[in-house]
């Protein structure tokens, strides 16, 4: 598998007693048939999370897959995380220092710096569960058309406490138009991707006063990984692929201004322009149904923030942008529909307890779903979408 080949030395994997028998001689008759196994570039963008980098950079020293290099963009951080990054002596750790450029500029200079043929994302608030990266080399290995893997994500708190639900994506058939209207990767903490891919989307351009290799656009401060995940499905052959475990925790925050949601919206609408350019026939088609999948994303979200009023708002958009995705998907419009209005007409304590109510029952149902899907790949037949 030459895609997989690392672009620089390469390190020998040593097992670690917490893999599992099965998974450690996967791993080697792997690697057997393919010379070494591949390197795994971590690319983590680092912009005043001290107070969380430590956990998110901990859970990638954990991994069980141990060939990996961790390239920390300090990305012109002004509290003590850089600090915290330069204590921990291990020699697969790199740290890298720039003048801000957000989330997108961070992660391509990480990209630039990286030696391994695959790569990995983690924002410094988010974790990884140990097998993490095992099991996408895995997926890689098994599967020589998969050019992005995937996993399912369970939300925690601000704490690091887990809320017991789940980003539950679509995970396999995906099209461009699946990926634009419904982002299955959920989360640029989730995503491993071949080298190969991000090569193919490559362009040169001079934003900071000399020409560079872009993968990410550095133009967007929000709604950067779902315009990057689009390029890769319009512009290249590369299938993109899900594993049914959550191997991600994504951290939430109940805070948070409906300004910024706002600007997350016009963020992603500039994924319409940009792609119309250069895709005019697909935007036409599914630009609208996309807009409402968006705003109704932005009402959860809004209803999360505890504003009942701009999640209707948000909501009416939606329904007059797309009226179909009533039909569509009227569980999931409906229950959000629910939820807004509650807010509005219940007291807050009242409406917590049933908030609560359902998460436990939506968390119940989704970790039945995991637990099938994960038996059925076991078993050779495959996950579900």
């Amino acid at each position: 598998m030459a895609d997989v080949a690392p672009a620089g030395a390469r390190r020998r994997l040593c097992l670690t007693p917490r893999q599992s028998l099965s998974s450690s001689l996967t791993l080697v008759t792997r690697s057997t048939l393919s010379g070494e196994l591949p390197l795994v570039s971590v690319v983590m963008p680092l912009y005043n999370s001290a107070a969380t980098v430590e956990a998110s950079l901990e859970s990638v020293l954990a991994q069980t897959y141990q060939q990996l290099e961790i390239l920390v963009v300090d990305d012109g951080s002004t509290d003590t995380g850089v600090a915290l990054c330069r204590r921990y002596d291990d020699p697969r750790i790199t740290i890298l220092s720039q003048k801000n450029r957000g989330l997108a500029g961070a992660r391509n200079t990480g990209i630039r710096a990286a030696s391994g043929a695959i790569l990995a994302f983690i924002d410094s608030d988010d974790l990884w569960l140990p097998e993490k990266i095992e099991r996408h080399v895995q997926h890689f290995l098994q599967n020589p058309a998969v050019g992005v893997s995937y996993s399912r994500s369970g939300f925690i708190d601000n704490a690091g406490e887990p809320l017991g639900i789940y980003q539950m994506p679509q995970l396999t058939d995906i099209t461009p138009e699946v990926l634009f209207c419904r982002n299955p990767i959920s989360n640029g903490s989730s995503v491993v991707i071949r080298r190969a891919v991000l090569e193919a989307i490559r362009f040169e351009a001079n934003l900071y006063g000399s020409v560079e290799s872009f993968y990410f656009d550095d133009s967007f401060r929000q709604s950067e990984d779902i315009e990057c995940w689009l390029r890769i499905a319009l512009q290249t052959d590369w299938r993109l692929e899900g594993i049914p475990e959550a191997l991600t925790l994504y951290r939430v925050s109940e805070g948070g201004l409906s300004a910024n949601l706002m600007n997350q919206y016009a963020a992603w609408e500039r994924i319409l322009v940009k792609t119309a350019a250069t895709h005019q026939a697909f935007i036409h088609r599914w630009g609208n149904k996309a807009r409402a999948y968006q705003l109704r994303y932005l009402a959860r979200r809004a209803t999360r923030q505890k504003d009942g009023a701009m999640a209707l708002k948000l909501l009416r958009q939606s329904l007059a942008a797309h009226p179909a995705i009533l039909l569509e998907e009227p569980q999931r419009t409906l229950i959000t529909l629910a939820a807004a209005l509650l807010l509005v007409v219940l007291p807050p304590p009242l409406y917590r307890r049933l908030e609560a109510l359902m998460l436990r029952l939506t968390g119940s149902s989704q970790r039945r779903r995991i637990a099938r899907e994960q038996g059925r790949m076991a078993s050779g037949a495959g996950a579900t979408p």
